[in-house]
């Protein structure tokens, strides 16, 4: 696309050279950098990218978009914020294909991935081409890319789109988390519907406060981006939402509700629910196990119904959806030890998993975590607490440990785990850890895995070990067998 055109609807503070350079894509990483491609130069957080401008130069770039004009030799649209911009630029070279397809974004500190999965389910299931963006990766039709963020940059999720819209799609699903939101990833989406699952304590690593953290959500549920809204009427900032906007559509359990749930039973392969949606009410039993995932699934209907599904096929969509990889995932069930892997990573999820699972444990309830490095430290002398208070026995273990020194991290679990119970054991190695959970669980057993969910590796020093849960656990059953 011509430069000119690309930046025609773009506001700008100046622009220098030439603007009939043909642009052969967008790219904000200078080593990446080829012929004519746009570079845009970001800055925040610990780099600032108008310092890679002339390697980008070198590399090839075409033309370079940055927030002050710099010495190179190549054109340049200087703009008030080139997040911003890199969000439109990338939406205009695509030719705009959000535009083209109904997309619902799903948001929250738990539970998008699952929301997510089933609204792509429901919708597929009521016959329309659906496509899925998140923490497991892209799927449509019979493509799939891995996962690298939640949500993509805009130069990576506008092509996808583009993609999709190409093969035939109509629907995408999208995962949308407050990074992106704050970091204007998806500025240039118009949702048919946005959903929020929930608002607990995560990523303050990144905000600072819960206060940043929530009005991140909370833009992006009230702009005038999100046609519909879904909110969680159990939930503080959905409440908070559905007095402020009365064309909000909420759902619950314990508050008024649009769609609500009675008479959930929870049970060791799923969970029974009678389900109002709408006021045509329905039998639902849920491969998902678990009360949280009673509300994922509300979410997931509520959204689908708004885009057209008839609620008797959204029902029937919920019966027949497989357990989300790495989701509260039974992966054995050997010998009458149940054991689950579940990406619980934050304080209400982890405490919402072992609650869970408390209800269906026979016998002891066993549970294996870490919390990973370079993330919010707060956290894990919460999780630590709720562990010891909730687990027969606790596993302290490594995550991520990424840049921080593993036992470092592991004793302020400790410190939280103390508060409450005496019954652990400290084993650093993930799989050491496993196997003296697995060595110790006794017929009528449930072990938690927690933290990883179906992650393939684990960050150390900045290296990505191969490395998933459900493989190990496997691993150490075969070696029992010899």
């Amino acid at each position: 696309m011509e430069l000119g055109k690309l930046i025609s609807g773009l506001e700008t503070l100046a622009v220098y050279g030439d603007l009939s350079l043909e642009v052969s894509g967008i790219e904000i990483d200078s080593k990446k950098m080829q012929k004519n491609r746009l570079f845009i130069c970001l800055s925040g957080g610990n780099y600032d990218s108008h310092e890679s401008a002339r390697e980008a130069e070198r590399y090839g770039a075409g033309a370079i978009v940055c927030e002050r004009r710099l010495n190179v030799g190549v054109p340049q649209i200087v703009v008030k914020d080139s997040r911003r911009a890199m969000s439109y630029l990338s939406a205009a070279f695509y030719g705009f294909p959000a535009r083209r397809m109904k997309i619902v974004g799903i948001t929250g500190t738990n539970g998008k991935t699952t929301t997510a999965r089933l609204v792509k389910d429901i919708l597929e299931r009521s016959g329309k081409k659906t496509g899925l963006i998140g923490t497991l990766g892209v799927f449509f039709g019979n493509t799939f890319y891995e996962p690298t963020l939640t949500t993509p940059d805009p130069p990576d999720l506008h092509k996808i789109l583009s993609e999709m819209y190409e093969y035939g799609i109509d629907y995408v699903v999208m995962e949308v988390s407050a990074h992106a939101i704050e970091l204007q990833k998806v500025a240039d989406v118009n949702f048919a519907a946005g959903v929020l699952t929930n608002l607990t304590q995560d990523h303050l690593d990144y905000f600072g406060t819960m206060d940043r953290y929530r009005a991140a959500k909370k833009k992006f549920l009230t702009s005038r981006q999100c046609e519909r809204v879904v909110v969680n009427s159990d939930d503080p900032l959905g409440r908070e939402i559905l007095k402020e906007n009365e064309k909000a559509v909420s759902y619950g359990i314990d508050n008024p509700a649009d769609v609500f749930a009675i008479d959930a039973e929870e049970e060791i392969d799923g969970t029974k629910f009678v389900l109002n949606l709408f006021d045509d009410i329905f039998e639902i039993k849920l491969r998902l196990l678990g009360r949280f995932n009673v509300y994922n699934a509300m979410a997931a209907a509520v959204a689908s119904t708004l885009l057209g599904v008839k609620p008797k096929a959204a029902a029937k969509a919920l019966g027949e959806s497989e357990v989300v990889p790495g989701r509260m995932e039974c992966v054995s069930g050997r010998g009458g030890v149940y054991v689950f892997v579940d990406y619980a990573h934050t304080p209400d999820g982890l405490e919402n998993s072992l609650q869970t699972l408390k209800k269906v444990a026979k016998n002891r309830l066993i549970c294996v975590f870490g919390c990973g490095g370079n993330r919010d430290a707060g956290k894990r002398a919460q999780m630590g607490e709720i562990a010891g208070k909730l687990a027969d026995f606790t596993v302290l273990t490594s995550d991520n440990p990424r840049y921080e020194e593993p036992m470092e991290i592991i004793r302020e679990i400790e410190k939280g785990l103390l508060k409450k119970s005496r019954e652990y054991v400290v084993i650093q190695s993930r799989e050491d850890a496993l196997r003296y959970a697995l060595a110790a669980a006794k017929k009528g057993d449930c072990v938690l895995v927690a933290g990883k969910g179906c992650e393939k590796y684990q960050e150390i020093l900045g290296i990505k070990h191969l490395y998933n849960d459900k493989d190990c656990i496997e691993k150490i059953y075969r070696e029992r067998n010899r």
